[in-house]
């Protein structure tokens, strides 16, 4: 399901930024009939498919994935970002031009929609995400955000526009000015629409600088701040294959002492196999093994927290029978596309100058 997710994204990534190069050139928009759905995927489906599998229910973790946003803070991200969405598909297929107080706000709050994902896109420090989920959707804005103004320019002139107030009368004279003047003052005025939203969101426990906690208040991310507490945190070998080498000798079979964060730690065949299959996985298809490797550290963090049951030898037998079958099938991955299996595997957890060693004579 995840890998039909990417391969969407990723298509609906590419024509984005076609059609993003054709409007510029030509001032037209391509593929009229499926842009909805481009829409629809870019800024609904692949936000949301995001934020379930890299943030939501993620907590602060030192030792493992940490949440993108800080758990206290992510709802004002959150509804930041729906209340972007949501002027962009207003903006989009409104049938005629609102009122010009209300042009402006819905103006600032596509720009705040640009900038925000432009944060996100450096927040999570993986140039994937960023370029097959960020850059559509920051395209799109900008594509709405020229189209906005060219529409508004035309019907500014076509009809006869008398704002009743003062405000009105400011926000029209606004409109009309130059793209130069014109954008740097809506990039100025998204400051008092987000201090509205800010002042909404304490009504809900968050806080009045919760927009930028959000990004600060991580660890191991482009904005975090707090990584200095997991500095020496041992985050110890909650896996399971490294939670069945510790079980009973006889039938785990430990080979050997083993380097792990400069910690040692007790290796039998089954872990090395695993971890030389992960290393092949690595290397060969990059693009799979980091949400492989996502998913399992979530069971690690499980592991982690019940650290106190899977120390039990007798679990750590169970354990070690269950992944039986995974290290079979590791191990036939391994000596069918791997020239040299088995240095492969004695290159786990050992030093750097013992692995150039095996390296060398392979």
């Amino acid at each position: 399901m995840a890998a039909i997710v990417l391969i969407i994204v990723a298509l609906s990534c590419i024509l984005t930024v076609s059609i993003f190069s054709v409007f510029i050139g030509t001032g037209k928009i391509i593929l009229g009939n499926i842009f909805i759905y481009l829409e629809i995927i870019s800024l609904i489906i692949g936000p949301l498919t995001y934020l379930l599998i890299f943030d939501a229910g993620m907590k602060n973790e030192c030792c493992f994935d940490s949440a993108v946003f800080s758990p206290e803070h992510r709802l004002s991200i959150y509804v930041l970002s729906i209340i972007c969405i949501i002027a962009y598909f207003f903006a989009a297929y409104r049938k005629k031009v609102n009122s010009p107080v209300v042009e402006i706000i819905v103006n600032a709050l596509l720009l705040t929609g640009i900038t925000l994902n432009v944060f996100i896109g450096i927040q999570d420090k993986e140039p994937v995400i960023a370029i097959l989920g960020n850059l559509p959707i920051v395209l799109l804005f900008i594509l709405l955000l020229i189209r906005n103004q060219r529409k508004l320019a035309m019907q500014i002139q076509q009809m006869d526009i008398t704002p009743k107030n003062n405000l009105g009368k400011t926000a029209l004279q606004i409109l009309q000015l130059k793209p130069l003047i014109k954008f740097p003052l809506l990039f100025v005025l998204c400051l008092p629409v987000l201090a509205i939203i800010t002042a909404v969101l304490l009504l809900v426990g968050q806080k009045p600088d919760s927009m930028i906690r959000a990004f600060t208040d991580t660890y191991h991310h482009g904005f975090s701040q707090l990584d200095y507490m997991c500095k020496n945190v041992e985050c110890g070998d909650h896996f399971l294959c490294s939670v069945a080498a510790k079980g009973h000798k006889h039938l785990v079979k430990p080979t050997r002492l083993g380097i792990r964060h400069e910690q040692l730690i007790l290796c039998n065949r089954q872990l090395l196999i695993s971890n030389a299959f992960e290393d092949l996985l690595q290397q060969k298809l990059p693009f799979l093994h980091k949400p492989i490797r996502r998913s399992y550290n979530r069971v690690g963090h499980v592991i982690h927290r019940y650290y106190t049951v899977f120390n039990k030898k007798w679990v750590c037998d169970i354990i070690y029978v269950l992944m039986k079958p995974a290290e079979w099938i590791f191990l036939f991955t391994l000596y069918t596309f791997d020239k040299n299996p088995e240095n492969r595997i004695a290159k786990q957890y050992i030093s750097r100058l013992h692995r150039q060693q095996i390296e060398g004579k392979a």
